[in-house]
């Protein structure tokens, strides 16, 4: 199978093509695939596949063999791969996602897209939607893990997310707080754990702990979720640098959806029996 190795700002995949419906896309292939000590290595496995509605279709595998709605950082590799090898020959197109459509816009020179802007739609707070278990909104609510409280906001963008509020969080909190937020009864699918340091009204810093991949460089839909609920609680203002561990993303907040514009690579290519 040939493959391609893509990363936006550190979050890595594993991309092939299915255009014709024929690879065996499987999780247990999917983990192997991305296992960094005995396969290719990645957060995630991408498939380009045939879509009846759009341009063009996004299937996501997980790390662990899971499957993802969504993935914003997977979602500009996936753009940037079906423009510069011609599959989708036009800068604005639209990508079928488990998650719904998604319109994309790439920045190209000499026909290469170097950066990719996209609307990946509007967050949802309806604890149903998440899901989150309980009543009434999910805003700045307390949640405790091991010895710490934490004040907490939930949304749906793609997939179910929490932004942990606060200024000073470090690798060491993902790492004791993430997996133990992640796994919460509150959140019966559970949730990627976002924590964000609140640097001033328009820059958060954001270490992101993700559902089935553990601590990542940097997630899309969770920087995106992370300029909403900032934004609600009135820490921000609609139009968000998010600082990541690689490099920055702009979350613009907008009533049409949110809109989130950042850099994809390719890192290398090859063929793989795994």
């Amino acid at each position: 199978m040939k493959f391609w190795k893509y990363h936006g700002l550190g979050n890595d995949f594993v991309l092939s093509e299915d255009l014709d419906g024929t690879l065996e896309a499987t999780p247990a292939r999917a983990a192997r695939l991305l296992n960094r000590h005995t396969g290719i290595g990645g957060d995630g496995w991408l498939l380009v596949r045939q879509s009846q509605s759009c341009d063009v279709a996004m299937f996501l595998y997980n790390n662990d063999g899971s499957v993802a709605e969504m993935c914003g950082n997977g979602l500009r590799c996936f753009a940037k791969h079906v423009y510069d090898r011609g599959i989708v020959q036009k800068e604005v197109f639209t990508v079928e996602t488990l998650a719904g459509v998604m319109t994309v816009a790439v920045t190209a020179k000499d026909g290469v897209a170097e950066a990719v802007t996209a609307n990946i739609g509007s967050a949802s707070l309806d604890r149903a939607s998440i899901p989150m278990v309980g009543e009434g909104d999910c805003d700045q609510i307390t949640m405790r893990a091991l010895d710490r409280d934490f004040t907490v906001s939930a949304c749906r963008m793609g997939v179910p997310h929490a932004v942990v509020f606060g200024r000073d969080f470090t690798d060491a909190d993902v790492l004791k707080y993430g997996p133990v937020l992640e796994t919460d009864p509150a959140f019966p699918q559970k949730a990627n754990i976002n924590f964000a340091n609140i640097l001033d009204d328009h820059t958060v810093e954001v270490r992101t702990w993700e559902r089935g991949c553990g601590r990542t460089l940097a997630c899309g839909t969770g920087s995106s979720a992370t300029a909403v609920l900032c934004h609600r609680a009135g820490y921000t203002g609609d139009d968000v640098e998010i600082r990541l561990q690689e490099g920055n993303l702009r979350i613009q907040v907008t009533s049409d959806g949110v809109v989130m514009t950042g850099p994809a690579a390719l890192a290398f290519t090859g063929e793989t029996a795994l």
